[in-house]
């Protein structure tokens, strides 16, 4: 299996997936910043692999702190977190992880400076840890609704690439393959930053996966020609009422899906809920520069001047969701009733 991201001799080495699937290469990530121009320039994506991405850029910010109280420590780290902050702002795993950090230094004020950035960098390992295992309980209960010979359509990358483990959505199909079941997997392409294309396709062929590619602008024909019987996604932020925020797009296919009355499926971390928020209007939508929208792999496919408008991500409605896969099982509507349970731990 592949690593996403691995720690090694106080670095954080990550697969640059903006260079797939051309060239298989790793980052040696040393500092703080070079941790945060990864996840803001999607070299290291997946809502949980940046929150894991984001545990160890703690550490690396700072682990040269020169405080030697606690107050004059929680200053720099204060600063450090809220520079990470900054880097994408609607996958929720980022400000859990930054918020988990925060509370580790609070219940450590009777600690050494030293002491508190060996645990810093002891819960950023722990966090990798337990995303990993998270992935596989995904994977494991995501498999339940896979059928021998099914054949399911995804989006963007929610696999492996994404994860510290099998994955999410894309996870329960790794993990099915393995079972021994037999399905085709329809992979749209997910403009404009290709990670369906890229990536999906990527560990789909290294897994050795039927899968067909296809432009996401076909979903629906290839829906109503019955080539598709369910949808997996993923989710960067699941809110109370099951809506839930993902890669620009998710929205038309969970549309579609219920025309179609096939069952739409999102697999979500515990990582990414946040019931904080009540609805999905209350989750900040990022937007991206729109130079990626306007260029293709580093040329450009519209005129010079043209106005582009790229919103990263957009709000799929609970009511629109079959059912919500997470580490602790299988989630249907009501979500407001039914995802208390997570809530209430």
């Amino acid at each position: 299996m592949i690593s996403t991201l691995r720690w090694e001799k106080n670095k954080l080495k990550l697969i640059d997936q903006t260079e797939l699937p051309l060239r298989f290469v790793y980052l040696d990530c040393a500092d703080v910043s070079s941790i945060w121009k990864a996840i803001y320039s999607l070299k290291i994506r997946g809502a949980p692999a940046i929150g894991v991405a984001a545990g160890f850029g703690v550490y690396l910010g700072i682990k040269d702190s020169p405080a030697k109280t606690h107050p004059s420590f929680k200053k720099d780290l204060g600063r450090v977190l809220s520079y990470l902050a900054t880097a994408r702002p609607t996958a929720v795993n980022l400000f859990w992880v930054l918020e988990r950090m925060r509370n580790l230094v609070e219940e450590n004020k009777d600690k050494s400076v030293s002491k508190l950035k060996r645990l810093i960098l002891a819960e950023a390992k722990e966090i990798m840890a337990e995303e990993r295992k998270s992935s596989q309980k995904i994977a494991f209960w995501g498999n339940k609704l896979i059928r021998d010979g099914d054949r399911i359509l995804t989006y963007c990358n929610t696999g492996r690439l994404a994860t510290v483990g099998y994955g999410t959505a894309l996870g329960a199909i790794h993990y099915a393959k393995e079972k021994g079941k037999r399905m085709e997997v329809f992979v749209c392409e997910t403009r404009p930053f290709l990670q369906g294309a890229r990536l999906t396709a990527w560990e789909l062929k290294q897994n050795k996966i039927p899968f067909t590619l296809i432009c996401d602008n076909m979903a629906g024909v290839v829906i109503s020609q019955g080539k598709v019987n369910k949808i997996f996604v993923g989710s960067d932020r699941t809110v109370a009422n099951g809506d839930t925020a993902n890669k620009i797009g998710t929205y038309n296919l969970a549309v579609l899906a219920h025309y179609h009355k096939i069952p739409f499926y999102v697999f979500c971390p515990l990582s990414s809920f946040d019931f904080k928020l009540k609805t999905g209007e209350e989750i900040p939508i990022e937007e991206r520069p729109s130079e990626e929208l306007l260029y293709i792999m580093g040329r450009r496919i519209a005129p010079s001047g043209v106005k582009a408008y790229y919103p990263g991500f957009d709000i799929t409605p609970g009511r629109l969701i079959t059912a919500i896969v997470t580490e602790k099982g299988i989630f249907k509507p009501p979500y407001i009733r039914t995802l208390r349970k997570l809530k209430n731990g």
